[in-house]
């Protein structure tokens, strides 16, 4: 495993050379991406058509928070169905005689 303190170093030489605040960090963080990546990433004058590093990482993190928000949805969907015909029985009852 790497070093800590190497670790902290990369960190901040991808910070100061991607120009990234501790929000953005955090996020590259979170989503598991190596510093070393992020330097990988820095748009070269002639790359007019790739966005900068901040800006990648802002479209990254809105992407997976968006798709991990779809997912939890769809968790909750399919253990609804399940409750439903648990109680839906019952209530269904409850209701005709209503």
């Amino acid at each position: 495993m790497a070093n800590p303190d190497k670790k902290a170093e990369e960190w901040k030489k991808a910070k100061k050379l991607c120009r990234l605040n501790e929000e953005t960090v955090r996020m590259a963080k979170e989503m598991g991406l190596n510093p070393r990546s992020l330097i990988k990433n820095i748009p070269a004058p002639n790359q007019q058509w790739k966005a900068p590093v901040h800006v990648w990482i802002h479209e990254l993190y809105e992407e997976r928070q968006e798709k991990a928000a779809k997912k939890a949805a769809a968790k909750v969907r399919q253990a609804d169905p399940g409750k439903r015909a648990v109680t839906g029985g019952s209530e269904q009852g409850a209701l005709e005689h209503d």
